[in-house]
């Protein structure tokens, strides 16, 4: 496929990146360039990561799993650069950006807020190497928009915590060496720290997908897994907590989706550009035209909107509602975009040999987790009407 990326670019949005942040896209470019782009529609297609210890360590080593995180081995990155990174790895596939917002900006970043000294020292600097891989255990079978009723339960047991119940939809859980998880206790909601390798505890994986397929997904089950009491996270009090967590990979999403969004513009423009039918290129036809020249738009705007949200998010102004924002209208639009591109293609859209049908059927999980298109707009609907309608 032809590198249009320059083409893509009409407002100049890459004058408005510093050189560092330029230098952090292009680094986490390369890697997925050599790393996984040539395999990884064969991992979508047989359901499979091939040696996936071994790329988090090189994540690691490169810097992002918990990059906008500082100390404990951590990059310290800026929030910019980490909404970049983000974009380069969902441009590869959604499924690797995954991997690492679950690892960064779920697991790693509870510990890191709301651990204790002795949890951080434990697990962020393994975590950052990619020598540890995290979960993050919230949503349930019957519980994800509304987590307030969660059926997951830990009672205190002399000093020990038992856990009780099942989350679902979990990212990383069958590889994960540690899963932060969220369950009721008589006083609220806490935040657990559980090795995966204490009884009780098991992370069936999640078959059957459609979307999401060169990613590990599972269920975790919890029975009667004992924990001591410094498996709690001191600084967790109640919901605000996960949602929190939750928060940060939603701003990574806002940026991630537009990888999936430019990469299927591209194939499509490349494919416009080489394919001939009736004597000439499709992109010599105004229809085929009028499609890339929008998609470009809604990529531009949503470029132009992810940079700003990542300034503020630099200069500490970020509020909830803004990255809602972000999110809903990104992810939207990069669908569109996805669904654009593949009838461009025609019959070659739906083939693993081009990216745009694998993008497709990610951003359909995108779309959903992380907070629905429902919730998210009600979010915006109560930043401007003051009404809350979730009830």
């Amino acid at each position: 496929m032809t590198d249009n990326r320059s083409a893509l670019d009409l407002a100049g949005i890459d004058d408005l990146l510093s050189a560092d942040e330029k230098a952090v896209r292009d680094s986490v470019r390369a890697l997925c360039e050599r790393r996984v782009e040539p395999y990884v529609g064969d991992w979508f297609e047989r359901g499979e990561i091939d040696d996936i210890r071994g790329l988090a360590k090189e994540l690691g080593a490169l810097g992002v799993l918990g990059m906008h995180l500082t100390g404990y081995g951590c990059a310290g990155m800026s929030a910019t650069e980490y909404g970049l990174a983000c974009l380069e790895l969902e441009a590869t596939d959604s499924g690797l950006r995954s991997l690492v917002s679950v690892q960064g900006s779920l697991a790693m970043y509870s510990i890191w807020k709301y651990g204790s000294e002795e949890q951080k020292t434990e697990w962020l600097p393994r975590m950052a190497a990619g020598e540890a891989l995290g979960c993050f255990g919230l949503t349930e079978p019957d519980a994800g928009s509304d987590p307030s009723s969660m059926l997951t339960r830990a009672r205190r047991d002399g000093d020990d915590w038992i856990l009780d119940g099942r989350k679902m939809w979990i990212t990383n859980g069958s590889v994960a060496d540690v899963a932060v998880v969220w369950a009721k206790t008589e006083d609220g909601v806490n935040g657990f720290v559980v090795p995966t390798s204490t009884p009780g505890f098991s992370a069936p994986r999640i078959e059957h997908k459609m979307s999401l397929r060169a990613s590990v997904t599972s269920e975790l089950v919890l029975e009667g897994v004992r924990l001591p009491a410094s498996a709690v996270l001191p600084e967790a009090r109640g919901l605000k907590a996960p949602l929190g967590a939750l928060n940060e990979a939603r701003y990574g999403i806002v940026w991630g989706s537009l990888g999936a969004a430019r990469a299927s513009l591209q194939a499509a423009l490349s494919y416009a550009s080489e394919r001939t039918q009736f004597g000439r290129p499709l992109s010599g036809f105004q229809l085929t035209q009028q499609k890339l020249v929008d998609m470009n738009l809604e990529l531009t705007k949503g470029l132009l909107l992810a940079l700003h949200l990542g300034r503020r998010k630099d200069a500490g102004t970020l509020r909830t509602e803004e990255i809602s924002l972000g999110k809903l209208n990104n992810v939207r639009e990069a669908l569109d975009i996805c669904r654009t591109s593949r009838t461009i293609l025609g019959a070659n859209g739906i083939s693993l040999e081009y990216p745009v049908i694998r993008h497709m059927n990610n951003l359909e999980s995108v779309l959903t987790y992380e907070g629905t298109v429902e919730m998210h707009t009600l979010i915006l609907g109560q930043a401007m009407t003051g009404q809350n309608a979730f009830r």
